[in-house]
């Protein structure tokens, strides 16, 4: 009960200080003469960071950001490893993330923070142990009989120690391994997280190697830079040109508030099914990508359409996504179709986009701007490039369910809720809620958490094709 009352605690906190950074992933590798931890944040942080002993771990605050890692807010892993043993995570205060790492013996710690995406990378090597000085018998001086003997730590060295004759014994280094893990001092966290995150070894870790380090070995690179592909239609963008990396993405679930959108005939309303749907591709996103997401609404609300892009560029978007459910007047129609700014001579299009736009407080008078901002959307071949990744993995998807299927493939429209966004942006229509075997099947919280994947699916192959960096050797 009091862990559930800390962590809503927290929650709340967190929510109302207006930041969504989240520690989305902790991931370990290992080289011949290091061990490498990434830590995956969302957005912008601070950090900090100090070593403690007894046992010896080294913890890292990231301030500005909670944990979330594979839907967990206290997280722990165990590491097969020569220097490190365990590795956990937890929220020791309200927007402050301790990761804990758990090692062997003294270690060499060297932290670097870096962007596109935001992460906390660290190198830790093995301390070199320091040889003690050889002392001979005729040098010795007895200790006075006031002093009282102290505990004295045995460490792994290539120089044999002195025999000292002292009335309590050393402990030798495996029965130090141990002690109980409740008799351990925790990072100065809170009670809570020591019954939670100290969890006890499974196994006596390896002692280190008596071998000196080779400081001058080459290693093996953490991070290895991808450029960017060019477009399915063989052209390469400013975007990529420039190895612009994804980082922000603006999802928009369409319709809210007094606005429902379409309706299915038993009742399934857009603006609900929308939203659903929007919430899990965000889960999806933030667990799969490690991006930082952020919703133009995540409850019933009511969002003007001209608000949406306002959103998108005032956060710095790198992506706009809104999700919507098509109509039709023909109940057999079905299928998926996705859709990019631009001008249409479409009759279709044309309909959906004025369904669509329906609810903007557009006037006439502004007409001429509106036009000046679709001729000059400066990401038109990135939208069409992330539009038709989109469609391909919904298509896929929607093909499964509905064999023999057309695909609707990619269209152009003058949208109003992508008018003016700085980003690639992209309009999705997941389903005709018009069609009663398409209702029913989007009524089904297991069908939409398959389409939400679906999507997801298209993001990350489009994400992909962008300049990022990929990890070597991952574990």
């Amino acid at each position: 009960m009091k862990l559930t009352a800390l962590a809503l605690f927290a929650s709340l906190a967190f929510a109302q200080s207006g930041r969504e950074s989240t520690v989305t992933a902790v991931r370990t590798w290992t080289t011949a003469e290091a061990t490498r931890v990434a830590i995956e944040v969302s957005g912008p942080f601070e950090y900090k960071y100090d070593r403690l002993r007894d046992p010896h771990r080294v913890y890292f605050d990231i301030k500005g950001a909670v944990p979330l890692i594979d839907g967990r807010r206290i997280w722990s892993r165990l590491v097969t490893d020569r220097l490190v043993t365990r590795i956990r995570v937890a929220e020791t205060q309200p927007a402050v993330t301790r990761v804990v790492v758990d090692v062997t013996g003294p270690v060499e710690v060297v932290p670097s923070q870096l962007i596109s995406p935001n992460r906390l990378m660290i190198e830790l090597r093995a301390s070199a142990p320091a040889a003690q000085p050889v002392v001979t018998p005729t040098t010795m001086t007895p200790a006075p009989e006031s002093l009282k003997p102290v505990e004295i730590r045995v460490e792994t060295t290539s120089v044999a120690p002195p025999k000292i004759d002292v009335a309590k014994p050393a402990i030798p280094r495996s029965e130090t391994a141990r002690i109980p893990a409740a008799k351990k001092p925790i990072l100065d966290a809170p009670p809570v997280l020591d019954a939670v995150v100290e969890a006890p070894l499974v196994k006596e870790p390896a002692p280190l190697k008596e071998t000196p380090l080779v400081r001058d070995a080459p290693v093996t690179p953490a991070e290895l830079a991808r450029a960017a592909r060019p477009t399915s239609s063989g052209n390469s963008s400013l975007t990529r040109a420039l190895g612009l990396k994804l980082n922000r993405i603006v999802l928009d679930a369409g319709h809210g508030g007094h606005d429902q959108g379409s309706s299915g005939p038993k009742g399934l309303l857009e603006k609900d099914l929308a939203l659903d749907v929007t919430l899990r591709l965000g889960t999806l996103i933030r667990q799969g990508l490690g991006a930082e997401v952020i919703y133009t609404r995540s409850d019933d609300t009511f969002i003007p359409l001209e608000g949406r892009t306002v959103i998108a560029n005032e956060k710095k978007a790198d992506l706009f996504l809104s999700i919507h459910a098509n109509s039709s007047s023909v109940g057999r129609v079905t299928g998926v179709e996705t859709y990019y700014l631009n001008f249409s001579d479409s009759r279709e299009a044309m309909e959906l986009a004025a369904r669509e736009n329906a609810a903007s407080q557009r006037s006439i008078f502004e007409l001429q701007d509106l036009l000046q901002k679709i001729t000059l959307h400066e990401k038109i071949d990135e939208s069409r490039e992330f539009a038709s990744r989109v469609q391909s993995a919904m298509f896929g998807f929607s093909v499964r369910n509905f064999p023999g299927q057309k695909n609707r493939g990619v269209k152009k429209a003058p949208f109003v809720v992508l008018i003016g966004a700085q980003m690639p942006s992209i309009l999705a229509e997941i389903g005709f809620v018009t069609s009663p075997r398409e209702e029913q099947l989007l009524k089904r919280p297991d069908y939409r958490q398959k389409l939400a994947e679906s999507i997801y699916k298209g993001v990350a192959k489009y994400a992909e094709s962008l300049s990022h960096f990929q990890l070597a050797q991952n574990q």
